[in-house]
């Protein structure tokens, strides 16, 4: 029977996460299964691998055949890599001290590429967030400066329709007063009254 390992697909419309598997390639995709061996979430940063190490490294040594995915994934985690050491040691190229001491080697890089790019991408969500901060407080500043202003002209506004209003008021109240006052005579006229007057002889 024609073992593969390969992934079996999960999860609701654009949010997959996949199980690795063991099955039956002529079985479906999605179908029936001899060995579930992990998990596989590429809806995370980094994707999110779970896998049963010594399981996969068991089912490649009896020859199961893993798809292009399926070993990416095993590659990533080293699986590849424990095996091809492992095929060297029945070769007799090196023993089995030397191996794991290579393999040791090859993890500590490995993990230490992994964590660069998990403080990198840390490193880049700080200054996205920095980044946004401040363009959020100069729009804020933007929008109190023009609130400001605005009042600003309220009052101004205000302040001068009062001052019209009270301009208006004394121009109304000084034609009142004008108007009521009795009028003076002309000054011809009040030489005019004196000659007319007798004089006492």
């Amino acid at each position: 029977m024609p073992v593969k390992i390969r992934l079996a697909r999960h999860g609701r419309k654009r949010s997959a996460f996949y199980h690795i598997v063991v099955a039956d390639s002529r079985a479906p995709r999605d179908g029936k299964y001899i060995e579930r061996i992990g998990s596989y979430n590429p809806n995370t940063n980094p994707a999110t691998i779970d896998l049963n190490f010594d399981k996969a490294l068991t089912w490649l040594g009896n020859g199961a055949q893993p798809t292009d995915t399926a070993r990416a994934i095993l590659s990533y985690k080293g699986v590849m890599m424990k095996k091809h050491l492992l095929e060297g040691v029945k070769k007799g190229a090196f023993d089995e001290a030397e191996a794991d001491k290579r393999f040791q080697a090859w993890l500590t890089s490995k993990e230490a590429k992994i964590q660069a790019k998990i403080d990198g991408l840390a490193g880049k969500v700080a200054d996205q967030s920095k980044d946004q901060l401040e363009r959020e407080a100069k729009v804020n500043a933007e929008r109190a400066e023009a609130i400001n202003k605005r009042k600003s002209d309220l009052a101004a506004e205000v302040e001068a329709a009062k001052a019209a209003k009270i301009a208006e008021a004394e121009a109304a109240k000084a034609a009142k007063e004008a108007k009521e006052a009795p009028a003076a005579p002309a000054p011809e006229e009040q030489g005019e009254a004196a000659a007319e007057e007798p004089t006492a002889e």
